[in-house]
């Protein structure tokens, strides 16, 4: 009889299959922690959302749909789903942008401009919006220029796009950063011997290792730029049909009393976003194993 199917290699197997088992798990306390997690989770995410939901389902189908139908509340809808994926999109550019300049150069002042970037997170969202509103209105110090040629900024589409292009824009830096520093030049360089361009290095070797992160970077900016209100507020002009975001109708109806109207646009505006963010997720997790088995 084989070694391999002898009674005597069984303890040997279940042995070996317990090491393994213990060697996943190298740290104590999984059973606490995993019970702390669902704990926090349960009560900060998943309770709040649950409330919100019993909230809407007190109005009914018929009241739920009324009331995202309205056409004051599906043109909020499409200017901020629409502002938010405008704004993405720019940082998606820039934010590459400046992580390639902090990453890959040496320069006089690079910590500072690398401390810059993360100002967004720092100040205040109304003292970002106060500040844009007063650089960019007709009578400011940059809007003056736009108004000269009949270009308004603030108070239009065009302002809800810069304010969130501003407080998400450190999103998309952070999140491509970290990939960009551990990416080895040597890549570039024998893509360049074996005679690709600039734009087929970029195309060819850089982004599919930068997608992966840049997608986590969009889905987190995406999800802030859904829900701002606190920057947008000062600069959006706020006109109904034109320049009014979400959080304002939502606002709005709980200074009216309305909470189920109130619950019904966010829980809408929520399963909007939750779609998004999965697909992008998705998007990711399948970029990033088709990038790991390179």
């Amino acid at each position: 009889m084989s070694a391999t199917t002898s009674p005597a290699s069984k303890p040997v197997n279940k042995k070996g299959w317990l090491t393994r088992l213990r060697q996943r798990n190298v740290l104590p306390g999984f059973g606490l922690s995993m019970g702390i997690t669902v704990f926090s989770l349960s009560l900060l995410v998943v309770l709040p959302f649950a409330m919100m939901a019993y909230t809407t389902t007190q109005m009914g189908w018929t009241g739920f749909w009324e009331t995202i139908t309205q056409p004051q509340v599906t043109a909020a809808i499409k200017l901020s789903l629409w502002m938010s994926f405008l704004a993405m999109l720019t940082n998606m550019v820039f934010g590459t942008l400046v992580a390639w300049v902090l990453v890959r150069y040496e320069f006089w002042g690079k910590s500072l401009i690398n401390a810059l970037v993360d100002l967004p997170f720092a100040l205040p969202t109304a003292v970002t919006g106060i500040s844009l509103a007063t650089l960019y209105a007709p009578n400011g110090l940059i809007g003056q220029w736009f108004a000269k040629f009949d270009i308004q900024v603030a108070f239009t589409p065009l302002g809800i796009w810069l304010a969130l292009v501003v407080v998400s824009f450190p999103f998309i830096v952070r999140a491509v950063q970290p990939v960009l520093a551990e990416l080895s030049v040597e890549f570039e360089e024998a893509a360049a011997v074996l005679g690709a361009n600039r734009f087929t290095t970029f195309r060819k070797v850089i982004l599919p290792e930068l997608l992966p992160a840049l997608l986590m970077g969009a889905g987190m900016m995406f999800a802030r730029a859904t829900g701002e209100y606190g920057s947008v507020i000062f600069i959006a002009g706020n006109i109904p049909m034109q320049s009014e975001i979400l959080p304002l109708i939502i606002i709005s109806k709980l200074e009216q009393f309305d909470v189920q109207g109130a619950s019904a646009v966010a829980l809408f505006m929520l399963l909007i976003s939750f779609v998004i963010l999965l697909t992008i997720n998705i998007v990711q997790w399948k970029l990033s194993r088709r990038v790991g088995a390179r």
